[in-house]
Order: C-alpha cells, then structure tokens, then sequence
C-alpha cells in the first residue's frame, strides 16, 4: 500500500492546564546564588537539587551517616588517582575518620611509592619507551619485589607489607604517601594485581609466587571489609576494570555467606562512565539493597569537592 501526502488532523487533539501537570524540575529544588560567606557548607547548600548535584550531595549525606552509625567506609583507588596528587586529600580523610579500609591496583601502589621515595612519579613513557628505559627506576623495582617477598615469607598480605615498610621507612616525602598513612594510623590497605601489568613485575627479583600469594591475600582481605559493608559506603575512584571485577567476586562471597549488605551506598567516581564499574559496582551489588551512584568528572576536582562536603 502506498500511502498519500495527507497532513494529520489536529482538529481533535486535546490538552490540559500547565498547573495540572508534575514537573520532575520543580522550582524549589532550583540553585540558588552562593554566598561567599557562607562558606562551601553553603556553597554545597546553593546547588539544586537535580541530577548529578542532587547525587553529590546525597553522597556526601550517606557517607557521613555511615560515620555517625559506626559503618564502614572502604575506598578502591586506581592509579590515576595518586599520580593526580590527591594523596594529601585521602590522607587528610583518613585521619578524620572517613576511611574504614583502601584497596588499589599495582599501579597505585608503585606510583605512591615513588611519591614518597622522591616527591614525584609518573615517567614520560613516550620518551622512555623507545630506547627500553620505561619502568627500570631501580629502586622501584628492587625495593617493592623485596617488600613483596617478605610479605610472603611471613603470610602477610602485600598492601599490609608495603604499609608497614612505609610508615617504618620514613621516606623524605611520606607524608604524601597514601601507604605510609595506612600504617601509621593503621588503616587496612589491599593490592589487587594482574600479573604483568605492573613496571615491578618486569624486574629481575619479581615473584610471582611471592606476587600471587600476597594478593590472593588480600583479596580475602579485602572481602572481609566487604563484609562489614551493611549501611556502608564503598568508592570506587578511578579504577574501570579490575577493582570492579574485584568487588564484585567479593559481594558474591559475602552472599554466598548469607551476609547481609543492607543500606549499602556505592559510588564510582571517573571522568567516563565505563561498563563494569557501573554494572559492578553502581548497578548489581545494591540492586534492591540499596543505592548506586556515578558521578562523572575528573577526580582532582570531584574528590577535594567530596572532601569538603564531609567537612562541612
């Protein structure tokens, strides 16, 4: 059937009054103008309360409700956190009660190593890459496999050993160090790694054995913390693929426990939305629990902005 040019009758459309409709942007969930001195308590109180300022806000809200009931907070930090100098903010965190247990990948750990060893990281791989100098800081390589080997040797797990050799080290820029904190205020750490993804793990003293062991470790650790998640808050902060794919093999461990997760809040903060982070970490582990949210954005300027909420 062909059909004709014919235009469509409006004659009997119908319509109603604009104050007989809902409107999901309501003028009282609106910002209104910040004044300076109020301060960020009114800064944070200016923003409207939509969309990803209304999840902010509501972030900030869950975690400092976790503080008040004596809930856990545990953090799942990528590298790219570190390497953006956000150490000082996660410390100032820890120290004030917000952070119950951290996990991180390989990389986060090298990056605050070197951070407190020399007050710098992050090498230009472009440049290092050609002539075969990427990843051989000596240091680096010699110092962390033999952490890793002790760790090993007495059944430790490696974010634990790297802690304790930090703190105990007293690096000349250890109070940058996220790691060095940890075993200071003695705050559990894990390490989560991949086998050859990390610089250390091309060094001639890298064990796998010692490597394999000590983050088996942790990751039971790590699903001790997740454990004791009920009316929590757990963040994942720049991490796509393994700290999500970790989390998650431990959510199922606890429910396999018959452990309850209740009132879990989850958070995942990155500059894009990636597909296991969302689904493992905002999506799955609170579906019917609890709540999930994504608040995109870099994280030098998102994580201080949360900070200053808990502060608030």
């Amino acid at each position: 059937m062909k059909l004709p040019y014919e235009e469509f009758d409006l004659s009997g459309v119908r319509t109603h009054p604009l104050a007989s409709r809902a409107g999901k942007a309501r003028h009282d969930d609106f910002a209104r103008p910040w004044d300076p001195a109020t301060g960020m308590h009114g800064w944070f109180a200016s923003l409207p309360n939509l969309l990803a300022a209304a999840d902010l806000r509501a972030v900030i809200g869950a975690t400092r409700q976790a503080v008040a009931d004596g809930r856990a907070i545990v953090w799942g930090l990528g590298a790219h956190v570190v390497k953006t100098g956000l150490g000082p903010v996660l410390i100032d965190l820890m120290e004030r009660g917000f952070v119950s247990a951290i996990a991180v990948n390989g990389a986060a750990l090298i990056h605050d190593f070197e951070v407190a060893l020399s007050g710098a990281t992050s090498e230009d791989v472009d440049a290092a890459l050609g002539p075969g100098e990427f990843g051989m800081a000596e240091e680096t390589g010699r110092e962390l496999n033999a952490v890793i080997a002790g760790a090993a040797a007495r059944r430790q797990g490696l974010g634990q050993a790297a802690a304790e050799h930090l703190a105990a080290r007293r690096p000349p820029f250890g109070r940058l160090s996220v790691f060095s904190a940890a075993g200071r205020l003695g705050i559990p750490v894990t390490v989560h790694v991949a086998i050859g993804t990390d610089v250390i793990h091309m060094h001639p003293a890298a064990s796998g054995e010692a490597i394999g062991a000590t983050s088996l470790r942790d990751f039971r650790y790590f699903t001790s913390f997740v454990a004791r998640l009920e009316g929590g808050v757990y963040f994942n902060c720049g991490s796509a693929v393994l700290l999500p794919e970790v989390f998650l093999k431990a959510v199922s461990l606890v429910r396999n426990r018959g452990l309850s997760l209740d009132g879990l809040t989850t958070v995942n903060l990155d500059f894009m939305r990636m597909y296991r982070a969302e689904t493992n970490v905002v999506r799955r582990p609170v579906a019917g629990i609890g709540r999930g949210y994504s608040l995109t954005g870099h994280h030098e300027i998102l994580l201080p902005l949360i900070a200053a909420g808990l502060m608030g």
